[in-house]
């Protein structure tokens, strides 16, 4: 690979990495209801990329149960799970994506798998389920388990691409954010504005979205352009373009500078603990995740990439 390329992959993990730790920064510090934030995002993504809409899909319905997979369903699970989730354990739990496309390429594509990818799906899980779970209370991390439920829902909108004519990148960007933002906005109105909750004479959800976004003042609306340009549009063009100059076997693992730079941006901007379990639970998650990467999916390539060429990353 070219040095500059090399920078360039870098500078996208880099951006992949610090955005899941600002997103949880907006949801959890901030306040931001997670669903309107996410709303917010596909929002911008869907208005910047309106040029992208031409020329319009063959397979619009595919399309749309696509892009509420990778998009609305995928980011209202991920944010919600952020809320409560430290950033630095959910950076290393999406990687879950992985593995999990790989055995839906088995279970719908055919796709075979030896021992060795077998046992980089068994440490993949065996890492969160060590992150996840505090043994001393047997508890389990309700936030990781929103975000393990995002990986799942975006791994099936990565099956159903296979079914489709393909798309530009971009254009795949500017579509899931045109079908995306008005779902997402609807449902927080519904649950996030406290409208259900008065109907029903309780105060059971979040309220007052737009005051508590506006609230974050100017460093919430840079956080959500990062999100938008930095992420969405600039992580999303640059990494399609090292795809189509470099095989899948070589990017795939070099992607695995993404949940690192989490881990480093979780604990550096948020104050957030190193504890043994995450440590321990990172280096082997991460090392399954690897050892699946660096093995070719016949079938499905891009599965050695999770959710990150439907979403942009995160």
């Amino acid at each position: 690979m070219a040095f500059r390329d090399f920078l360039l992959l870098f500078a996208v993990c880099l951006v992949w990495g610090l955005n899941i730790v600002l997103s949880r920064w907006i949801i959890a510090d901030v306040g931001v209801p997670p669903l309107f934030f996410a709303a917010v995002r596909f929002a911008g993504v869907a208005l910047l990329l309106l040029p992208f809409l031409r020329p319009k899909p063959a397979d619009l319905k595919m399309l749309f149960i696509i892009a509420l997979l990778i998009g609305s369903v995928n980011f209202a699970l991920l944010f919600m799970g952020l809320q409560n989730a430290e950033a630095s354990a959910a950076a290393v739990t999406g990687q879950l994506g992985v593995p999990i496309s790989t055995l839906m390429s088995m279970a719908f594509l055919g796709e075979t798998i030896g021992w060795r990818r077998g046992l980089g799906i068994m440490l993949a899980f065996a890492g969160v389920v060590l992150i996840a779970v505090d043994p001393g209370s047997f508890g389990v991390s309700v936030g990781l388990l929103y975000i393990v439920a995002s990986a799942f829902i975006g791994s099936a909108g990565g099956i159903l691409m296979k079914r489709m004519k393909p798309v530009s990148g971009l254009q795949l960007q500017a579509w899931v954010g045109l079908f995306s933002f008005l779902p997402l906005f609807l449902i927080s109105y519904l649950f996030e504005s406290n409208q259900i909750g008065t109907y029903l004479g309780a105060g059971l959800f979040e309220s007052n979205q737009v005051e508590r976004y506006m609230a974050g003042g100017w460093p919430v609306i840079l956080a959500s352009l990062f999100a938008i340009v930095g992420v969405s549009i600039f992580g999303h063009a640059a990494f399609y373009t090292l795809i189509k100059k470099y095989d899948v076997s070589l990017l795939s693992p070099l992607t695995l500078m993404t949940p690192i730079w989490g881990v480093i941006f979780g604990i550096v901007l948020l104050n957030e603990p190193i504890t043994a379990r995450l440590v321990l639970g990172s280096v082997i998650s991460l090392t399954g995740v690897f050892v699946i990467a660096v093995r070719q999916n016949s079938r499905m390539p891009e599965a050695a990439f999770g959710k990150k060429l439907g979403t942009g990353g995160s």
